[in-house]
């Protein structure tokens, strides 16, 4: 089968690459569509030491398995210790996710998973909208977490307007939040997530019961800190990088919580489809499909901001 295989640092080549074997209990998955994430432009600037090369990447994944139409929960976990048995299955120890060794990525014809980590896809939801169901399950849980920490959520602002940020604004809708403001810089991302939720190219003056950091950078850290109210909530679902930013004064004095945000329970992303498949959180269309084989220009587009949707998704 084809794969879009990462060999270095800024370097994914389409390779033939043998079919996954299953082990027991698992299904092999032929890819319909497959998201770039985050994690993945991580990787491919050679960022990431979980990630070497050679290595698929790719677990933003939906497809089949034979005629039946499932998207896919990528993290794997052993569902036999203290967390997974209480229903924290993001914390095992044990967790594997696709695009990690040892387990290849879903940039590639087929895949190999659990069958419990299968979601069944009704006729009227497109493969293209079950790819999401992975990003937007992070900012489901984020969502959750947020708003129970919070106690009272009325206004909520996301700093950053890629996948995760979008989704967790639809999260937050859907959950009852009534004022939800997405931050985003880029003027034509900006332009572009302004049919589906209020954006804004800075934060606007006022606290918010919520703040969800959906980058990860000192700058953002510290805006998050600056727009929270006291007893509030900052949410912390990106990666980008640094470890400042942070007013621990502040975060102090005034009993904000700070939750640290890693993917989904499983129940998340059980909860996520469930929302999407409904309608709950909008139709989803926020995407922009490109076939696999131009993958790597796919990347540097992302990598130099030209990309206006919040999605690439791959098609193999």
């Amino acid at each position: 089968m084809e794969a879009l295989v990462y060999t270095g640092a800024e370097t994914l080549e389409l390779r033939d690459v043998p079919e996954p074997v299953p082990a027991p209990g698992e299904e092999v998955v032929r890819i319909a569509r497959v998201g770039i994430c985050g994690s993945d432009m991580h990787a491919f600037l050679g960022h990431d030491d979980r990630r070497p090369a050679p290595l698929i990447l790719g677990h933003e994944a939906a497809g089949a398995v034979g005629a039946r139409r499932v998207t896919v929960n990528p993290l794997v976990t052993c569902m036999d210790c203290a967390v997974c048995l209480r229903g924290e299955t993001n914390l095992c120890a044990r967790r594997q996710i696709i695009s990690m060794p040892p387990r290849e990525g879903a940039f590639a014809g087929a895949v190999a998973m659990p069958e419990r980590n299968l979601v069944d896809v009704p006729d009227h939801v497109t493969d293209a909208q079950a790819a999401l169901a992975e990003p937007i399950a992070c900012g489901w849980n984020g969502a959750r977490s947020g708003i129970a920490a919070a106690g009272v959520a009325d206004r909520a602002l996301v700093l950053g307007g890629g996948a995760i940020g979008l989704g967790a604004a639809l999260c937050l809708s859907a959950q009852g939040v009534g004022e939800v403001v997405v931050v985003e810089p880029n003027d034509t991302r900006r332009a572009y997530l302004g049919r589906h939720v209020e954006a804004v190219a800075e934060a606007p003056h006022g606290a918010f019961d919520i703040v969800v950091d959906a980058v990860g950078y000192d700058a953002t850290r510290a805006a998050a800190s600056a727009a929270v109210r006291p007893g509030g909530a900052i949410v912390h679902i990106g990666l980008g990088g640094g470890q400042g930013g942070l007013d621990l004064r502040r975060i102090t004095l005034q009993q904000i919580a700070f939750l640290g945000i890693y993917t989904y329970t499983a129940r998340d992303f059980r909860d996520t489809c469930a929302a999407m498949f409904a309608g709950t959180l909008g139709p989803l269309d926020w995407v922009e499909e490109r076939p696999l084989a131009d993958g790597a220009r796919a990347f540097a587009d992302v990598r130099a901001g030209r990309v206006a949707a919040p999605k690439i998704l791959l098609v193999p």
